[in-house]
């Protein structure tokens, strides 16, 4: 699973239109969206980078204004790791993988007055693209780019989503288009106003029954932290391995 995984992450980031390739890395590059989690680089399977390939990966992200950045499954390319600590980047951290099939999805407990629905008017986009920018730390107003990913989630073939309690926008999310029947549930977020109401798990469990519906075998996601594994591990994500993220600081 993990393989395929890694290779669904690698694949999605070749068919991205701003995608470069430095060395035995593809970067995918988001010129519209700033956010360290929007640009990153991941290796080739088996990638054994040099120091020369190094210093061109962290010269390009330079170039390109972002922070040098990978994410990826140690497992898929051993000897990368070695290579950046080497190069002076930092470990930001070790987040577990889990995935879910149709048959291990879990019904949530259900919250009153929730409703859960793709968006489709430009408000209903801004309003989810909204709850994603506060939920994850920003201020002020949503980057065109946090609308265009959910835009873009709904047009390939993937799902996006907006919640709203008692008619207030409360949580959003999206699951990308699959590869090869695997797809990422990501960007999920909760206002603070209504956090720990079970939102989340079922805001979760709809994109994932919502992309099982539209043919995907597999969702797998990255959850922030152990209480946010608690949550998907009670509508059926499992542990599959782990993914390193590793950046290096502004100069």
């Amino acid at each position: 699973m993990d393989t395929a995984i890694q290779n669904y992450a690698r694949t999605l980031a070749l068919r991205s239109p701003d995608h470069y390739r430095v060395g035995p890395f593809t970067v995918r590059h988001n010129p519209g969206w700033e956010l360290k989690f929007a640009n990153y680089a991941i290796p080739d399977q088996g990638a054994e980078p040099t120091a020369r390939d190094m210093a061109d990966l962290v010269a390009a992200f330079r170039e390109h204004d972002r922070m040098p950045r990978l994410e990826f499954l140690p497992a898929w390319a051993p000897a990368v790791e070695p290579a950046l600590l080497a190069a002076g980047f930092t470990e930001e951290n070790r987040a577990p993988v889990m995935a879910c099939s149709p048959e291990g999805l879990l019904p949530p407990k259900p919250v009153d007055g929730l409703r859960v629905a793709e968006p489709v008017t430009d408000a209903e986009f801004a309003s989810a693209a909204a709850v994603q920018h506060t939920g994850f730390g920003g201020e002020g107003g949503p980057d065109d780019g946090e609308i265009a990913w959910l835009r873009g989630a709904s047009a390939g073939g993937g799902v996006s989503a907006l919640a709203t309690l008692d008619g207030r926008p409360a949580g959003a999310g999206g699951c990308s288009a699959p590869v090869d029947g695997i797809g990422e549930l990501a960007g999920l977020a909760v206002a603070d106003a209504f956090r720990r109401r079970g939102v989340g798990a079922a805001l979760s469990a709809w994109l994932t029954r919502t992309a099982f519906d539209r043919g995907f075998g597999t969702v797998w996601l990255e959850p922030g932290g152990p209480d946010v594994e608690r949550v998907y591990a009670s509508i059926g994500y499992r542990r599959t391995g782990e993914k390193l993220n590793i950046s290096l600081d502004p100069a």
